[in-house]
Order: C-alpha cells, then sequence, then structure tokens
C-alpha cells in the first residue's frame, strides 16, 4: 500500500468530526490531524471525551488550534485533504451575535481556503447546512432551489459556499460543499433536540416545544452522514460540487417525542413556547445527486438510530454520577 493521504479535520472534538475520525482510522486509509479550538458553546469536558477512543492512536494526532489563526494552520505541516467541520453553531444564537458568526464560519473558511492555495491542498470538503434553503415550500429540495436564508447562520455557510466556488475556479481546488440535514446518534451536541428531549424526559423535567409540534425535519443518523462525507474525501470527478446529505425522510415534532418517550419509557412534560425566529418549518432532502455522485444511500432508520443514540447517553450518564 502507498503513503497514507494526510487528512485535517477542523472541529475534530465535536459530534460529527469525531465520529467522522473514528471511521477513517478504522480503515486504516489516512493519516489524521484533528484541530479545535474547544469553543465554549458547549462543555470541553464532553468534546475531551469524543477524543479519548483515538487520541493515542498513531495515525491521529491532535491539535488545539483556531482556524481563525494562519500562524497555527501553517505549523501544521504537509496535507491532501481538509475536510472543514468547525463552525459557530446553532440558528437561534446567532441571531443573538451574528457578527461572530460572520467571524468564525465565514472569516475561519476564508482562511482555510487560503491556507490550501498556499499549501497546494486539492480537496476541500465543506459542512454546509440544509438552513441554507430557508422557507421553501418546494420539497424536497434539491441542490437547484432558490435559496432564502433566514438566519445568520444560514447565510455564513451560504456564504462559505461561495468562497469555495470562487477558490474552487481561480486555483483549483476541488469544493465539496455537504448540506448536512439535522444530523443525530452518538456524541450529539447537547443543545439540540433529540439530545435535549432524552436528558429532560429521562429526568422528568418539562420539555420546550416551539409551536404546535407540526414543524418536520429531515433526521440523518450520523453513520449515513459520515459515508456521505468518507465519498466525498474520495471524489474526482469535478472542482466544485454542492451535495445534500440527508434522508429523504421527514419527520414531524410530535412524532419525534413519541418515539422518544417510546424509547424512555416515560411520557413528555410539554412546556409549550411560542415559535422561535430563525427557524423554518420544515426541510426535506432530495438525495438524488448524492446518490449519483457519491452512491450514497441513507440506511438506518428514525427508531433504529434514536436507541443508538440513548444507549450512549446512559453510558455518559453514568460516567457523571
Amino acid at each position: 500500500m502507498g503513503t497514507k493521504k494526510r487528512i485535517l479535520i477542523t472541529g475534530a472534538a465535536g459530534f460529527i468530526a469525531s465520529n467522522l475520525i473514528h471511521r477513517l482510522l478504522q480503515s486504516g486509509q489516512y493519516r489524521l490531524i484533528g484541530i479545535d479550538n474547544f469553543d465554549d458553546f458547549y462543555s470541553r469536558e464532553q468534546k475531551e471525551r469524543n477524543l479519548v477512543p483515538f487520541i493515542s492512536d498513531p495515525d491521529f494526532v491532535f491539535v488545539e488550534a483556531d482556524i481563525r489563526n494562519m500562524d497555527q494552520l501553517l505549523a501544521l505541516g504537509d496535507l491532501d485533504i481538509i475536510v472543514h467541520l468547525a463552525a459557530k453553531a446553532g440558528v437561534r444564537p446567532s441571531i443573538q451575535n451574528p457578527v461572530l458568526y460572520q467571524e468564525v464560519n465565514v472569516g475561519g473558511t476564508q482562511n482555510l481556503l487560503e491556507f490550501a492555495r498556499k499549501r497546494n491542498i486539492r480537496q476541500f470538503v465543506f459542512a454546509s447546512s440544509s438552513s441554507v434553503y430557508g422557507i421553501n415550500e418546494h420539497i424536497p429540495w434539491n441542490e437547484e432551489e432558490k435559496l432564502k436564508p433566514i438566519s445568520p447562520y444560514a447565510s455564513t455557510k451560504l456564504s462559505c459556499e461561495m468562497l469555495g466556488h470562487v477558490y474552487s475556479h481561480l486555483y483549483g481546488i476541488r469544493f465539496l460543499a455537504l448540506r448536512f440535514f439535522t444530523v443525530y446518534g452518538p456524541a450529539q451536541r447537547p443543545d439540540l433536540a433529540i439530545h435535549k428531549f432524552f436528558h429532560s424526559i429521562s429526568h422528568g423535567q418539562p420539555i420546550p416545544v416551539f409551536g404546535d409540534g407540526s414543524t418536520s425535519r429531515d433526521y440523518t443518523y450520523v453513520e449515513d452522514t459520515i459515508r456521505g462525507i468518507e465519498a466525498a474525501i474520495r471524489y474526482d470527478q469535478s472542482d466544485f460540487e454542492i451535495i445534500n446529505l440527508g434522508n429523504h425522510q421527514t419527520v414531524t415534532l410530535a412524532e419525534l417525542i413519541a418515539a422518544i418517550e417510546k424509547i424512555c419509557g416515560k411520557k413528555a412534560i410539554i412546556d409549550r413556547q411560542p415559535e422561535q425566529p430563525g427557524d423554518v418549518p420544515q426541510t426535506y432532502a432530495d438525495i438524488s445527486k448524492a446518490r449519483r455522485l457519491l452512491n450514497y444511500r441513507p440506511e438506518t432508520i428514525l427508531e433504529t438510530g434514536l436507541v443508538r443514540f440513548y444507549d450512549w447517553f446512559k453510558v455518559q450518564n453514568s460516567n457523571k454520577s
């Protein structure tokens, strides 16, 4: 076997990245450098736990670094591929602090693209978001839809896609923007609905439900998303693509809560709240392009994915007690 390709993974201690690192190391095909600045959006403790399974793997190096710091990036050495998963996350918090979201998400991505240009890194996989579609009734959404983002977070993701197009055009960097649709599974961030609902229902605490429960999401199990990222790492057929990675299923909030109640064996205490600014009423992915270009085929039904998350959640909570 030839020399292993070297991949930089940003946001390495986060939810999706830590699952990706686990999968790539299992393949034995890559040497990985993970960077993370341990942003305080949620606890450093959980992020450090995410890294534990592979921190001693000889094919993995972790560096605490910030994507906004070019000197830190240039110190990382030679690389073949960038998988950029780091970002200021969350639609609602972005409304409170839009300037910071612009600085980290857009400025940080610009910095990484400059780094790729300087170091002649030719493959750049970027984590975009279904939020770029905004309020759009033409469902399921395909990649040619007119985009109507309604939050600063969504607008930063769209800006990054366009930056990728510029660098692909000017410098020949292959840029793949993967639009993720409500990814869930083990190591999911504690601010996201599935994690919050399991925690609150398990502890007999009320769960905030924004609106009447009719909003719907295309929940995508993390292992399915990871397989899509893995295929994008290997993709070499064109220089710029935007690709949905969803589950091509839509589940209402009321249906999600019912499924979690069944797994927990407890009824939810509903704390009804008004709809939130920046939230979209539904997300629903057309994944025909992902099938065609990446041979992407999500396999995990919601109930199976929720049980796997709950198994992880129980272990985490037993470790804390």
